[in-house]
C-alpha cells in the first residue's frame, strides 16, 4: 500500500472533542460561557480554507478560549463579577480578540477568572473555582484561572489572558503550561476590562512557546514568523538570589536547580546576581501608594460606594487599600516607579535574561484557602512575589514548565523592556532543552 502523509484532523472534529471535554467534571467552572454555534461556524470555515489550500496563518483553526474580561461582540463582559453578569452585550470585539478572529482562531468560549482580575490564586465565589489541570483539588492560579486550565486540559490550544502582577505566569506555572507577560504597551488594551491602567498587560498562555509566540505576534499586529534559533552556549543568564528565593517549597527549589544545571551543561553562562535593592525600593514605593489598588479604586468607586456587598470580600479589601490612599501617595509611587524602571533595565543589561522560579510554591489546596482569609492573603502574597516586580518595572516575562514528576513547577525568564520577540526565541531554546531531559 503506498505511503500517504497523515492528514491533520478536521478543525470541526477537534472542536467537537473540545466542546465535549469542556462539559466533563474536570472542566467544571472553567468556562463562564460556551459559544458552540459561532465556534462551529468558525471551525467549518477553517476546514473549508484548508480544503481549498488556503491559510490565514499559524492561528488558523486553533481553538482558543478567552478570559472573561475581553469584549466579545454579542456577549456581556462580567470580568469575573456577579454585578456585571447581566451587563449590556459588547457591540464589538476587543482589539486582541478581533485580531485573533481575523487570523482564523476558533473561539470556544469565555473562561472563568478571579473577580476583576484581582488575585493570584484564581478563586471565585460567584462562578465557582476551576480545579487545577494537574490536580483538581488544587488552585488553578489567577487571575487567568479558567483559561490556564482549559489549555492544561487540552480543551483549548491557547487562551487570551492578562497579567497585572503575574496573572498569565502564575496559572501557567501551576498548570504546567507556557505563559507570557509582554511589555505593557505591546498589545492594545481597547475592549479589555482594566484592573490597573499602569500595570496591565495582555498575554497568551499555551502548551508551547511557538503557540504563545504566534498568538502574541497576531495580537500585537505583527507578521508571525519562525523564531530564530538561539544557541544556549554563551547565553548570559542572571540568577537573582536573595529575596526571590526565600520560602521556596523544596520541590520548587529542586526543580529550578535541576533546570539551571541543564542550562549550565548546555553552555549557558549562569551568573548569580542581586536585584534586592530594587525590589526593596519597589516595595517602599508601593507601601506609599499601592498602584493597582489605587487604580482599581478609581475604576470601581461607584460600585464600592453603592453596592460593596456585591464584591468578593477579598477583592473588596484590596480595592479599599487604594480607596483609602491619598492621591499624593499614588502620585509619589508612580513617580518613584518611573525613576526605578531605568535602574532595573540597566541592571538587566549585563544579561540576556534573568531566571528564577515563577512561583515560590506549587499549586495549593483550594479548600483551606476558601475557609481561611488569613491563609488566603498570605498564600496570595507569596504566589505573586516573584512575578509582580516584572509589571512594576515593565519587562517581558515568560514562564516555562520544568520537567517534574509531581505537581507542576515553572521557570520564569525575564528580559529587557521591549525584548519580547527575543524572549520567545530564547524561551523556545530553553523549552527544547528541558523537554529533551
Amino acid at each position: 500500500m503506498p505511503w500517504c502523509p497523515m492528514t491533520p484532523p478536521a478543525v470541526r472534529d477537534k472542536l467537537e472533542a473540545a466542546l465535549e471535554a469542556s462539559e466533563a467534571p474536570a472542566a467544571r467552572h472553567v468556562f463562564t460561557v460556551r459559544m458552540p454555534k459561532t465556534a462551529r461556524a468558525e471551525a467549518d470555515a477553517a476546514d473549508a480554507r484548508r480544503k481549498a489550500g488556503l491559510s490565514l496563518g499559524p492561528l488558523d483553526g486553533k481553538i482558543v478560549s478567552v478570559k472573561d474580561l475581553f469584549d466579545i461582540a454579542g456577549s456581556p463582559t462580567p470580568a469575573g463579577s456577579a454585578m456585571l453578569r447581566n451587563a449590556p452585550a459588547a457591540t464589538k470585539d476587543a482589539v486582541a480578540v478581533a485580531r485573533i478572529r481575523r487570523a482564523g482562531a476558533v473561539i470556544i468560549g469565555r473562561t472563568n477568572m478571579s473577580e476583576f482580575a484581582y488575585s493570584g490564586l484564581g478563586l471565585n465565589p460567584h462562578y465557582g473555582t476551576p480545579g487545577n489541570a494537574a490536580a483538581h483539588d488544587r488552585a488553578p492560579g489567577g487571575s487567568t484561572s479558567g483559561g490556564a486550565v482549559s489549555v492544561g486540559l487540552g480543551i483549548a490550544d491557547f487562551t487570551l489572558g492578562t497579567d497585572t502582577g503575574g496573572s498569565t505566569r502564575i496559572p501557567a506555572a501551576f498548570n504546567g503550561i507556557v505563559g507570557f507577560k509582554p511589555t505593557s504597551t505591546r498589545i492594545p488594551k481597547e475592549g479589555c476590562f482594566p484592573l490597573s491602567y499602569a500595570l496591565d498587560s495582555i498575554g497568551p498562555l499555551a502548551r508551547t512557546v511557538a503557540d504563545c509566540a504566534a498568538a502574541d505576534a497576531i495580537m500585537a499586529g505583527d507578521e508571525p514568523s519562525t523564531l530564530p534559533a538561539v544557541d544556549l552556549a554563551g547565553l548570559r543568564i542572571g540568577v537573582p538570589r536573595g529575596l526571590m528565593f526565600e520560602a521556596l517549597e523544596p520541590e520548587v527549589s529542586e526543580a529550578f536547580e535541576a533546570g539551571l544545571a541543564s542550562l549550565v551543561k548546555a553552555g549557558a553562562r549562569v551568573v548569580e546576581m542581586s536585584i534586592d535593592d530594587l525590589i526593596l525600593a519597589m516595595r517602599e514605593a508601593l507601601a506609599i501608594g499601592p498602584i493597582a489598588a489605587c487604580e482599581a479604586a478609581q475604576i470601581h468607586a461607584g460600585a464600592v460606594e453603592k453596592t460593596p456587598e456585591a464584591f468578593d470580600r477579598r477583592v473588596l479589601s484590596r480595592i479599599m487599600l487604594g480607596y483609602n490612599t491619598p492621591a499624593r501617595g499614588y502620585i509619589e509611587a508612580m513617580q518613584r516607579r518611573e525613576m526605578l524602571k531605568p535602574a532595573f533595565a540597566a541592571r538587566l543589561s549585563a544579561y540576556d535574561v534573568l531566571a528564577l522560579p515563577t512561583v515560590a510554591i506549587r499549586a495549593p489546596m483550594i479548600a483551606p484557602l476558601e475557609a481561611d482569609d488569613t491563609l488566603f492573603n498570605a498564600v496570595n502574597i507569596l504566589a505573586l512575589r516573584n512575578t509582580n516586580f516584572g509589571n512594576f518595572f515593565d519587562v517581558p516575562g515568560l514562564s516555562l514548565p520544568l520537567p517534574v514528576a509531581g505537581l507542576p513547577v515553572g521557570l520564569m525568564l525575564l528580559g529587557a523592556p521591549m525584548s519580547d520577540r527575543r524572549m520567545f526565541a530564547i524561551g523556545a531554546a530553553v523549552e527544547r532543552l528541558l523537554k529533551a531531559g
